[in-house]
């Protein structure tokens, strides 16, 4: 864990040169497990932050976290290493649907990880997911309902997909479980809009919900195509270097990713320049999962744009084009169509 620690240290060095007089508005400790880390881990990291940068003064030092006892009882020395928001990840508050999705926590579990999270953090939110094998819209709603009242003004809601090389594609192509339709799917979209917007938590972007000045800081720096440093094992970025555009990848495998940092200073597994283009269309990209949308300037392909527009899909303001609620159904085809 030693060795560890310091590589990510070390790696922060070889970004001193970008990371000199910024003002840190967020740090996000996330991907695979953080919160198996010590605390001491996440003080180390955000003080060498602070040795190259200013961190302002509502800075979001948020934690991803599994909501099994062990971990939520590590919440409140978290939050004396300096970390200010947790994210959960709950998924279920229904048994049957944990044990479907491989989670190796219980809805007890779930329900004191929150319990620990409201004590010790002003902030918190947790994910859940829908549209699940044999789900039904009304058992959706009901599990909606009850979790919002462990809320605290911020939730991920996420639709289930299955993806290629996942053991539940294996499954899914072995009919070991059914998938609801689209129309169906459309259904749970939809009553996920109107249980949360009449809550109070509106979405702000394609999966997450929260009352207004209670956003992701750090995740809406992605959206808004704002710099971010990638640091540690298969992380990326994109950040702004004497006025030039970078994205990086970092190597994949930890064990790699530490043995290159020991050797070398860095891990990258890949760095390139982003031509203007190359960065409009990830700002329409990232941009189009916003509730308000996107900078309208940046949609070249007019004629597409048109049609969009002409089919419902899209909608426009003074300055802005957002996706409808029809459009954020098919998000990702209209994102195709749009930088083709």
């Amino acid at each position: 864990m030693n060795q560890f620690i310091d590589a990510y240290l070390i790696e922060l060095d070889s970004y001193q040169h970008v990371l000199n007089g910024k003002i840190i508005k967020s740090i996000f400790f996330g991907g695979g497990t953080p919160s198996l880390a010590p605390p001491v881990f996440f003080e180390k990291v955000i003080n060498k932050i602070s040795k190259y940068s200013t961190l302002a003064p509502q800075i979001e030092v948020t934690l991803e976290a599994n909501p099994t006892s062990s971990e939520a009882k590590k919440f409140y020395d978290y939050s004396r290493a300096g970390v200010n928001r947790v994210s959960i990840g709950i998924q279920s508050f229904n048994q049957k649907y944990l044990k479907f999705l491989g989670r190796e926590h219980s809805a007890d579990e779930a329900r004191e990880a929150i319990f620990y999270a409201a004590k010790y953090f002003s902030r918190y939110s947790f994910d859940l997911i829908y549209a699940l094998p044999e789900q039904s819209l009304k058992s959706w709603e009901e599990e909606l309902s009850v979790a919002i009242k462990y809320t605290n003004k911020h939730m991920s809601v996420y639709q289930l997909t299955i993806e290629k090389g996942t053991q539940f594609y294996g499954d899914y192509k072995k009919k070991k479980f059914t998938m609801p339709n689209q129309n169906i799917a459309a259904d749970f979209y939809y009553i996920t809009q109107n249980i949360l917007s009449k809550y109070g938590m509106p979405q702000y972007e394609i999966s997450n919900h929260a009352a207004a000045g209670e956003e992701s800081i750090h995740n809406m720096t992605y959206w808004e195509y704002g710099d971010y440093l990638g640091i540690g094992a298969g992380a990326h970025g994109r950040y702004t270097f004497n006025s030039i555009k970078y994205a990086t990848v970092n190597t994949h495998l930890p064990e790699k990713w530490l043995k290159q940092i020991e050797e070398r200073g860095n891990a990258l597994q890949h760095k390139e320049e982003l031509s203007e283009d190359e960065q409009n269309e990830e700002k329409i990209i990232m941009g189009l999962r916003l509730s308000k949308g996107v900078d309208k300037k940046l949609l070249f392909n007019k004629r597409k744009y048109k049609q969009l527009l002409e089919d419902g899909y899209l909608d426009e303001g003074e300055n802005l084009v957002r996706a409808t609620e029809k459009g954020r159904l098919v998000l990702n085809r209209l994102i195709s169509e749009l930088i083709v």
